[in-house]
């Protein structure tokens, strides 16, 4: 029997968590905003803390009847990474692989992709103290204001347009709307610092090079929302009011960040600044 409109279990508004989101997205970009431009120790130090935390979250994640055992790789990695800041030999960076071999040697849900996450979040912290000491504040900002700019319009118009999914069976409320949104808003991020003349050596390529980070950042956030699908879990943590854990707010930058620590090893990229890896490459 079909029941009256009135006699049906009421549906949570659409923008019901909007405020709540608002909110600590004001905190976290004031408070990114502040160390970003600081720099130096500062900044480092919360990338660190943020990195800790993300490894605790993940530990939780793949394995959460072991709390202490979270705990230790949460702290485990963070010291990892601030190893590799204060050690200046050549081999030093190898330590940002430590965290991801002790989860894929431990028993634990989804080894493989807890392992290949940790060393994305590793190398994620590594590389934004990098290109904020190498690139400075240009190139760091572009990055973020990238995934930034995917994540407001991708989740904004993946709402208000809706329609195919992007990939169903990993992240089911990602739609193709909200993806191809996401990429036209970090190719006008790009534009902007162009037009802005902060676009240094890179251009108008640099129009083109934001897409291709932006869809960098949506692989990241992909492969979180897969990890949690798998563990029946809806946020990475309770951290963040309105936005889940650490993972949840950075998986894309994390992505992002990889991708242009990767691609910066083989060519200089065209940044908003000078190339930023040249002392990874010897030169």
């Amino acid at each position: 029997m079909t029941l009256p409109p009135g006699d049906l279990p009421p549906r949570p508004p659409r923008w019901s968590d909007l405020r709540k989101r608002l909110a600590s997205a004001a905190v976290m970009l004031t408070v990114g905003a502040v160390e970003v431009w600081l720099g130096g120790p500062s900044f480092a130090i919360l990338v660190i803390l943020v990195t800790g935390g993300m490894l605790w979250e993940l530990a939780r994640i793949t394995a959460p009847a072991r709390v202490r055992e979270a705990l230790a790789y949460g702290a485990g990695g963070a010291l990892a990474l601030l190893g590799t800041f204060i050690n200046d030999a050549p081999a030093a960076p190898m330590v940002l692989l430590l965290p991801s071999l002790a989860f894929a040697l431990s028993a634990r849900r989804d080894r493989r992709l807890a392992a290949a996450l940790a060393a994305a979040i590793m190398v994620a912290g590594y590389g934004l103290v990098s290109i904020r000491q190498g690139a400075g504040i240009p190139a760091l900002m572009w990055l973020i204001l990238i995934v930034v700019a995917s994540d407001v319009l991708g989740y904004f118009v993946g709402r208000l347009l809706g329609g195919p999914r992007f990939w169903p069976a990993i992240s089911p409320k990602k739609t193709w709307s909200g993806t191809v949104a996401g990429w036209a808003g970090a190719a006008a991020v790009g534009a902007g610092f162009v037009l802005a003349g902060l676009a240094g050596p890179a251009g108008w390529l640099l129009v083109v090079v934001s897409p291709v980070v932006a869809f960098a950042g949506q692989m990241g956030d992909i492969a979180e929302s897969w990890l949690k699908r798998r563990a029946g879990v809806k946020d990475s943590s309770r951290l963040i009011p309105g936005h889940g854990g650490l993972m949840d707010r950075f998986d894309a930058l994390t992505g992002a960040v990889v991708a242009v620590m990767i691609l910066g090893l083989f060519a200089q990229l065209p940044l908003p600044a000078p190339d930023p890896f040249g002392f990874l490459r010897g030169h």
